[in-house]
């Protein structure tokens, strides 16, 4: 049994959001550690003692993680799910990178000198990370049990893995000096993926009412079908005009074969392909990464990234860290009036109790089937 207490009404609350018509107040991302619960010289124990032990050891994973929601409470729409992955991107290893990992980030190798002459990108289920990577999730889903989603990994897309495979700047100079060339490498990667993603989806899915549903890794979304995260982060180094040729088709193909897609835009160098994602009718919701020294998705300077979501009528994931309680509340309370409460996900990070009881008390009274005044 999934260990949260209002999950069936979650589940209906999350339907309704990717369908824009959530009841009530937003779905929220809370979770809390219970009062008294952590105990110091425990959760020493489970600290990651090197890389193996953080990445890929599952019974380690597995028991970090299961202390983690005994020690905490899933309130409102969060809900217990453990994250496995190789990294951001771990297609571009199954096709023949290498990993390398580190406490903070995970980084692929360049191994692709020159496309020409290179085979072509295929699926490989004898890849050893992939290989790897399967059997961590067997294993724990194993050590798991009925008690917590396995999130489907960051596996990634389009011309974000050919970066990792050739290097940043060597696919720079391919949109330009070989076009056609990358094209068919971008179709390639479009074309495995969801020989992937399938199989980790047939881990991972588990029946929810007499269907299958998914959740996804970092960004907690979960859904009925398939739920997928999407992105170009190396958009922010392309100019419109490339993005529409390179990625915007793949990416419309993409979500179409999708039951429940988020879109991840990030950084302030990708705000300018906002008009042609909101193109793409299977975007569901959009995913403001706002940068590492910029304000959090809740600030009024990033409102106008959410006028044009909201005129193409797709949801708001909106991520809250910047301050205390009182300040995300003030801030939200601007957000919501102008943006309405049936098509927003407002991602906080844990929490005390006593926060999670404010903010969860406030929305109740001010956030709840709220019209909003943007039209």
């Amino acid at each position: 049994m999934l260990s949260k207490a209002n999950w069936d009404e979650t589940k209906r609350r999350w339907d309704s959001y990717w369908k824009r018509n959530v009841q009530g107040v937003p779905l929220m991302c809370i979770v809390a550690e219970k009062p008294g619960a952590v105990d110091k010289e425990v959760q020493a124990a489970l600290k990651s003692r090197d890389m193996y032990d953080k990445y890929r050891d599952a019974a380690r994973m597995a028991e970090r993680y299961r202390y983690w929601v005994q020690t905490h409470e899933f309130l409102a729409d969060s809900f217990p799910n453990i994250s496995l992955d190789f990294g951001p991107g771990s297609i571009a290893a199954y096709l023949g990178s290498d990993i390398e990992f580190s406490p903070g980030t995970v980084w692929f190798t360049q191994c692709v000198e020159e496309w020409e002459g290179y085979p072509k990108l295929r699926f490989d289920p004898a890849n050893h990370w992939y290989s790897e990577h399967i059997k961590l999730f067997q294993d724990v889903k194993k050590l798991a049990g009925d008690d917590y989603y396995l999130a489907i990994p960051d596996l990634m897309e389009n011309i974000d893995v050919l970066a990792s495979l050739r290097g940043a700047q060597n696919t720079i100079f391919d949109m330009v000096d070989e076009p056609e060339e990358l094209e068919e490498r971008i179709q390639q990667v479009q074309d495995v993926y969801f020989q992937y993603y399938d199989s980790f989806y047939d881990l991972c899915a588990r029946n929810e009412d007499g269907r299958l549903a998914s959740c996804y890794t970092v960004f907690q979304i979960w859904g009925y079908g398939k739920t997928v995260k999407l992105q170009c982060d190396f958009s922010a180094m392309m100019g419109p005009k490339q993005f529409r040729q390179f990625i915007q088709p793949v990416l419309d193909a993409q979500s179409k074969q999708a039951d429940n897609v988020l879109y991840h835009l990030d950084g302030p160098d990708a705000i300018k392909h906002l008009p042609a994602l909101m193109e793409i009718e299977g975007i569901d919701a959009l995913q403001w990464t706002s940068g590492s020294y910029n304000p959090d998705g809740t600030h009024e300077q990033w409102f106008d990234i959410y006028d044009q979501v909201k005129r193409a009528g797709k949801g708001f994931w909106v991520q809250v860290y910047n301050g205390d309680v009182e300040d995300w509340i003030r801030r939200i309370d601007v957000l919501v009036a102008r943006y309405g409460s049936n098509a927003l996900f407002l991602y906080f990070p844990p929490m005390s109790m006593d926060s999670a009881q404010r903010l969860m008390e406030h929305a109740d009274k001010h956030w709840k089937d709220v019209e909003g005044t943007f039209k």
